[in-house]
C-alpha cells in the first residue's frame, strides 16, 4: 500500500508544531517547526534552531500537526 500525501493543516493551526513536505527543484524538502503565519499563500514555519522557513502554498504536497518535540539530551524539563 502506498502512502498518501495529505495537507491536513489550516490557518487555524497557527501557533502549533507542524511538519511539511514541499516540492523543490530536483525533489522534495521537509520542514518541521511552529507555524507562525499563513498569509497571501505563504506559510512561515519557525524551526527549532530559530530559522524561519517561507513555504509557498502551491509547492506544499503534505502537512500535518505533530506533537511537541522531545527534550534534547542534557536539557532540563519544565
Amino acid at each position: 500500500m502506498a502512502a498518501r500525501l495529505v495537507i491536513a493543516i489550516t490557518t487555524q493551526n497557527i501557533g502549533q508544531r507542524i511538519t511539511t513536505r514541499r516540492r523543490v527543484p530536483g525533489g522534495y524538502r521537509d520542514a518541521v517547526g511552529t507555524l507562525e503565519s499563513w498569509e497571501n499563500g505563504v506559510l512561515k514555519v519557525r524551526k527549532r534552531d530559530g530559522t524561519l522557513v517561507e513555504i509557498f502554498e502551491e509547492t506544499l504536497v503534505a502537512a500535518k500537526v505533530v506533537p511537541a518535540a522531545p527534550p534534547r539530551p542534557g536539557q532540563s524539563q519544565p
